[in-house]
């Protein structure tokens, strides 16, 4: 069985200025380049051959994944995209700073929305600039399938469905793959493959630019689990 490698994008701009970036197609930032440089140089310092890579459609993922396959001199490989693999669609609290959106809405509301399971955040109208009907990158998603303001679990429905459909497949076939995707997209893959229980997604957390390597059994049972960090860096 082959193995798969979650990183969760590099720091971007928003996540500086502390703000809700959702499906804002927000680049990364210096520090960000700097944290998917470092993702690259540790793939190959380890001899790790990938076989195939996955991200969404947001530039901070793609560009993040583009790093880490440069540094790794894996630039040939195979790249695919995917919409379900977004992070998770905010809502009306997209572009706001978050500090500010928990002095109006409160601690408690806050958290379970921020880091809660079931309750999304307030949904874009269908008239506001940030609906993604109005993003070119979705043009071609159906009305139905376009996110006003997601849970974690809705988002989790979408990310678990796209695991299933493309990236099994390639594991079964004994490749190693790479999915460079967000936060909450990537929170929605490791409580699957790790079978969290609601109540515990809240102490889920996901790093900038940490490689978390899984590898499954030949009956996609997960076998083990660990990180690569800056510290699994050696001498080339």
């Amino acid at each position: 069985m082959g193995k798969l490698i979650l990183v969760r994008h590099g720091k971007s701009f928003w996540n500086i200025k502390n703000i809700f970036t959702g499906w804002t197609d927000i680049d990364l930032a210096p520090k960000g380049v700097e944290e998917a440089r470092i993702a690259g140089e540790i793939i190959r310092s380890q001899n790790i051959t990938i076989d195939i890579c996955f991200s969404s459609y947001l530039k901070r993922a793609i560009r993040t994944a583009s790093i880490i396959l440069d540094y790794a001199n894996l630039m040939h490989i195979d790249f695919l995209k995917s919409w379900k693999l977004n992070e998770r669609n905010y809502g009306a609290w997209q572009g706001r700073n978050k500090d500010e959106v928990k002095e109006d809405v409160g601690e408690d509301l806050f958290w379970a929305i921020r880091r809660g399971y079931s309750t999304p955040p307030p949904s874009l109208s269908t008239d506001d600039e940030r609906h993604p009907k109005f993003d070119y990158r979705h043009h071609n998603l159906s009305k139905g399938d376009l996110p006003v303001g997601e849970s974690l679990e809705q988002t989790k429905q979408r990310a678990v469905q796209y695991f299933f459909e493309a990236i099994v497949p390639e594991l079964v076939k004994g490749k190693t793959v790479l999915v460079s995707a967000h936060g909450n997209s990537i929170r929605a893959l490791m409580g699957h493959i790790e079978n969290i229980v609601p109540k515990e997604y809240p102490k889920v957390e996901v790093h900038t630019g940490v490689l978390n390597v899984y590898e499954f059994d030949n009956a996609m049972k997960l076998k083990d689990k660990y990180s690569l960090t800056q510290e699994s860096l050696v001498a080339i």
